[in-house]
């Protein structure tokens, strides 16, 4: 970023794992991970962003949501995280548990979170919040709250084959709105991975597509159509900001497909070179990254985000009140 002369405002890191070998046994002491992080952000002028993942090491039948033993640890590691935020006196986001939310409400009876058990009154900070998914939600808001003041937080809604409509009142159900702001995910790939004739492992199964949003918005899927679907999920969510995340950072190109490293892709160059439409519906940030070890980054990109964030920021769109 320095080389390239890319001054960030926002950084997103992931934290990831419950239990031995899991982020908060990264550094020491515990936790310190977030405090190096931190620092680094803000050495560069940017504010910190954590992605608590620690789901991701639950399978898709979520049993370990009402598992003692495994939501003791889950617990003390989230406290953990606030805590390590709270210490660094600086503002900074974060990103609650993306696929979780699509996993419960594909598991949960009737898509409903508070029919589906979790260990959450075990908590002390806690005790008012219910023992089901929902509960979760708000635990976690509860202990940002409590431990990291200058903390801001939001929720991951999964679509997974749902409408907007399906997703926002789910994700109202969840608590969703009590948050900060709507975490948009983009996409975890750049279009050109799942395109090829033999995907890499990481951009395999994921159905026949069209993979590529047509830019004139004339043609399904594209870009008018994901606006639409986030500004239902807003009206359902209390109008929350957005914050877009894992938008990924191919190059446009009109050859479908691409190399690992050089898939295309045309989100990127969109969202930075028509920004108002996207400030029309609440958004107040977008979070650019590699979704995959083969995804396009800074350093294969051709300078491509060097260029647009230098053009976009020559002309930034205004935020509605």
């Amino acid at each position: 970023m320095k080389i390239q002369q890319i001054s960030p405002d926002i950084i997103d890191t992931y934290l990831v794992g419950v239990g031995p070998g899991s982020w908060p046994y990264w550094n020491s002491p515990d936790g310190a991970y977030v405090t190096y992080v931190s620092a680094d952000d803000k050495a560069i002028g940017a504010v910190p962003m954590f992605t608590l993942y620690q789901m991701g090491s639950i399978d898709s039948s979520l049993s370990m949501i009402n598992d003692a033993t495994f939501m003791t640890t889950y617990w003390a590691q989230a406290k953990l995280m606030y805590q390590r935020i709270g210490e660094t006196g600086q503002p900074t986001l974060v990103n609650l548990e993306p696929d979780f939310w699509g996993f419960v409400q594909a598991k949960a009876t009737g898509g409903d979170p508070t029919k589906l058990p979790a260990r959450v009154s075990m908590v002390p900070e806690c005790a008012g919040q219910p023992d089901n998914a929902a509960g979760i939600a708000g635990c976690l808001l509860t202990l940002g709250r409590t431990y990291a003041p200058k903390a801001k937080m939001g929720f991951p809604p999964s679509f997974w084959g749902q409408s907007a409509t399906s997703v926002g009142n789910f994700m109202a159900k969840v608590g969703a709105d009590k948050a900060d702001f709507i975490v948009g995910q983009t996409s975890d790939r750049d279009a050109g991975c799942f395109e090829v004739a033999s995907p890499v492992a990481e951009c395999a199964g994921r159905g026949a597509g069209p993979f590529y949003w047509d830019e004139s918005n004339a043609t399904s899927p594209n870009f008018s159509e994901s606006l639409a679907q986030w500004s239902t999920v807003r009206s359902l969510l209390g109008n929350l900001p957005i914050l877009f995340w894992q938008t990924p950072m191919g190059v446009p190109s009109a050859t479908p497909g691409g190399t690992p490293g050089h898939y295309r892709d045309n989100r990127e160059h969109y969202m930075l070179t028509n920004p108002a439409r996207y400030t029309a519906i609440g958004t107040f940030a977008i979070v650019f990254s590699a979704g995959g070890s083969t995804s396009a980054t800074i350093t294969t990109d051709g300078g491509q985000f060097a260029r647009l964030l230098q053009v976009y920021l020559a002309s930034p769109a205004p935020f509605p009140n």
